[in-house]
């Protein structure tokens, strides 16, 4: 086994599970998994046909060179020293039951590797995934630098089947296609040859495509060629300032790419280029330093200055702030559904302005919009914060509310421009507010009285106590006194309306209101009562 292959080790690692999400076809395909699919793989090492069968722990062993029954040995010894996996290549489709039996005895997990496909393109792009992985516990899903997901996102934005290349046109990493029928020759030969088929390049720069990606930021176009295996495309290019990085390629599979495909193919092109440049360890430091400084700029703890700074801004631009929660401030999604998320609110808000920041916490998503235009105004933020809800339920059948904090005259006022917009989903999550996304303007009654409400609820003395009485009676009795004042009081005190609301007889809505004022003393007659009580009796019930 060489050892420079399978040193250093990344700390932590993925799961299969991810890896085939990573790989997946037409490079590898899993043939047995004894132990499931969320073992951990923490590294790879290539296994040559002339050293000892040996692993590592969570090691995925390349096995080159060894076909058939000549694998055995290093699926046996990747079972006996706790290897996560064993990559084999096969001669014959014949030989996958003899290998899979032999694998499922060692209690390892099996890839079998398509033979057209180079040994050090899959170390390569295994590596590269195990690299995306953030730190912390294994198996914790990529977030939003990873590529392989924000192939994933493009294309499924774009309904294409994208992959993501360097200038010399290899593959970095690419969506997964569930058919096989739609992926054409330049695709399928790119992935399994780990770089663009010369008589296809050759083509492609007949018809100036790489010319226009190398002068342009644009989108291109280019259209099916039946004749040539090639369906129709588009191209855009990745960059960081004047230099090219890579190209981002979406196929039209069986059905139209979608509308939004030029919008989302931008947005993912410029968080792509964060990724790349990353990846090249040129700006990995000032990656981190810029989500520190966003996110301190955020809270308030920081100033507007050391971002400005570092990112080149303009701190007297007028600036905003975007917020989304997962439907309510108690309700996330697991680990892979948030990183889909801010891959998505990622690529939406890059394609609309440049200087985006996104930045995630436990339940919510942030967007810095800094040096924002000063025409822009909050009916084009709200259209933006719709586009992502919008885009997060048609695509990932997740259910977002967006609120737009006000736009403030200058990056250091970022802060209250935050506030309200953690106002403002504070108020849609508690009152049940049906628009998905909102500014102040929209929701200002609501925000008001949800923070009226909050105050009650924290201070107990500020209650009526005659109010508490009354939710205690129903309470011990299953009566519906309290709800019943409450739709009268809601209703302007219009008898029939409040007992239509309820499904009762206006009398006997009468007899409750009545029933009410008698046991607590209540004289809904009184406007200052009728106020507290309208209140009071939103809060929630005490646990």
């Amino acid at each position: 086994m060489d050892p420079a292959a399978a040193t250093p080790s990344p700390p932590t690692g993925i799961t299969l599970r991810q890896l085939l999400m990573a790989l997946g076809d037409p490079l590898v395909e899993l043939q047995a998994a004894p132990a499931g699919l969320d073992v951990e793989i923490r590294s790879v090492a290539l296994l040559d046909p002339e050293d000892p069968p040996m692993a590592r722990p969570g090691e995925l062993v390349l096995a080159i060179g060894a076909r058939g029954r000549a694998a055995f040995p290093a699926l046996r010894a990747g079972g006996r020293d706790g290897a996560g996996a064993v990559a084999v290549k096969m001669d014959t489709p014949g030989q996958a039951a003899a290998l899979s039996e032999t694998a499922v005895d060692a209690g390892v997990a099996l890839l079998s590797v398509r033979t057209e496909a180079r040994w050090e393109q899959v170390d390569a792009l295994a590596r590269a995934a195990l690299e995306s992985a953030p730190p912390g516990r294994p198996g914790e899903e990529a977030q939003e630098g990873d590529l392989f997901a924000l192939a994933q996102t493009t294309a499924v934005l774009t309904g294409g089947i994208v992959s993501i290349e360097d200038t010399a046109n290899r593959v970095l990493a690419y969506s997964r296609s569930t058919d096989s029928d739609e992926v054409d020759d330049l695709r399928r030969l790119s992935i399994l040859g780990w770089h663009g088929p010369e008589q296809y390049l050759s083509r492609l720069r007949e018809w100036g495509v790489f010319q226009r990606l190398r002068a342009s930021d644009d989108v291109i176009n280019i259209d099916g060629h039946p004749e040539l295996g090639i369906r129709r495309r588009l191209a855009v290019s990745i960059r960081s300032g004047e230099r090219q990085l890579g190209i981002i390629w979406v196929q039209e599979g069986s059905t139209p790419l979608t509308e939004q495909s030029d919008q989302a193919l931008v947005g993912a092109a410029r968080v792509a280029a964060h990724h790349l440049v990353r990846r090249r360890r040129e700006l990995s430091a000032d990656l981190t330093l810029t989500h520190t400084l966003a996110a301190g700029l955020l809270e308030g703890t920081t100033g507007p200055q050391p971002l400005a700074s570092h990112l080149g801004l303009d701190p007297a631009r007028p600036a905003a702030v975007l917020g989304f929660t997962y439907g309510s401030t108690e309700a996330t999604p697991p680990e892979l559904a948030r990183a889909e998320v801010s891959n998505l609110v990622s690529v939406h808000t890059a394609a609309r302005h440049r200087s985006a920041l996104v930045t995630q916490g436990d339940a919510r998503i942030y967007v810095l919009l800094p040096q924002l235009p000063r025409s822009i105004d909050l009916g084009t933020l709200r259209v933006w914060g719709q586009e992502i809800t919008d885009a997060a339920r048609r695509h990932l059948g997740l259910s977002l509310r967006g609120s737009v904090g006000r736009i403030v005259p200058a990056l250091g006022e970022v802060p209250a421009s935050r506030r309200e917009a953690d106002r403002i989903l504070d108020a849609m999550v508690s009152v049940g507010f049906a628009t998905t996304v909102a500014a102040l303007p929209d929701i200002q009654a609501e925000v008001l009285v949800s923070e009226v409400l909050t105050l009650l609820s924290a201070h107990p003395a500020m209650r009526d106590p005659r109010l508490t009485a009354l939710v205690a009676h129903d309470s011990r009795h299953q009566g519906q006194l309290a709800e019943t004042v409450l739709t009268y009081l809601n209703a302007f005190g219009d008898v029939r309306a409040a007992a239509a609301e309820l499904h009762v007889h206006p009398n006997t809505l009468r007899y409750r209101i009545r029933r009410a004022e008698e046991l607590t003393g209540l004289d809904l007659s009184r406007p200052d009562q009728r106020l507290l009580a309208m209140l009071q009796l939103r809060l929630p019930p005490a646990t």
